[in-house]
């Protein structure tokens, strides 16, 4: 169904805001609030745009940007934030990505139960 990379959310220390693509508003509140604190701590920390995006096989990754003349923007932490907010939010993560799969992908979600 999906063949290109899915946006599923944006964060931007330039601009100040964040966007949730209103493919996913249908996600739980609590689970859209997550993202929203997790994707801002981010920017604010780190600087620069951060968006999370899956891939076409489900994978959800983290792409990171920063405007050419920004010395503020930490490169080296902006690695080390992702890694951490990768291990901390592990469990979310992992059942975005099957949600993913099963809902927009068509995926067998007993595949992921296992």
């Amino acid at each position: 169904m999906y063949q290109e990379n899915v946006i599923l959310c944006v964060s931007s220390k330039y601009e100040e805001k964040y966007y949730l693509n209103e493919d996913f508003e249908n996600l739980p509140s609590s689970i859209q609030r997550e993202l929203q604190i997790m994707c801002v701590l981010y920017t604010e920390e780190v600087g620069g745009i951060l968006t999370l995006e899956f891939d076409s096989k489900g994978n959800l990754n983290f792409i990171t940007a920063a405007d050419d003349g920004d010395l503020l923007y930490d490169e080296i932490g902006s690695v080390l934030v992702i890694k951490r907010m990768r291990e901390e939010r592990k469990e979310l993560l992992e059942a975005l990505e099957n949600y993913y799969r099963v809902f927009f992908l068509g995926e067998d979600e007993d595949f992921y139960d296992e």
